[in-house]
């Protein structure tokens, strides 16, 4: 377990690396349009394998996500499998309104995973086997 300063030192920087990332998204859903939208979703979901273990976002803060049982740096199947709940809660972007309260709502449970996790994780770390971590 890390000690609370650092827990929520990583929260932060980890929220500010996740806003990145999202706003490249909306670039790429403005854009490309309808096909942006999915070029937007593939990028969540191997963004964390495509800098050996770092989105775009994460690369700027220095943060990478590293895969506990082999301790390596996350690949595109980590990736993939830890982004996969965010990826499904976009979807509901589609839908308006209530898909957006949808996502909404989404995104607040796997923050409020990641506050009340010992070790700072949320429901695709407990998926994939990852945590993240400063470089």
């Amino acid at each position: 377990m890390i000690n609370n300063q650092s827990k929520y030192g990583n929260i932060f920087f980890r929220g500010i690396a996740k806003l990145i990332d999202l706003l490249l998204i909306l670039v790429l859903w403005k854009f490309f349009h309808e096909g942006g939208f999915f070029t937007g979703i593939f990028y969540l979901l191997i963004s964390d394998g495509l800098f050996k273990g770092c989105s775009i976002g994460k690369k700027f803060l220095r943060l990478k996500v590293i895969n506990i049982e082999r301790q390596s740096k996350a690949d595109f199947r980590d990736s993939i499998i830890r982004n996969l709940p965010l990826a499904l809660a976009a979807f509901f972007l589609l839908i308006p309104i209530l898909g957006w309260l949808i996502c909404i709502a989404l995104f607040a449970f796997e923050f409020t995973l990641i506050v009340g996790d010992p070790d700072a994780r949320r429901l695709g770390d407990y998926l994939a086997k990852t945590s993240v971590i400063e470089e």
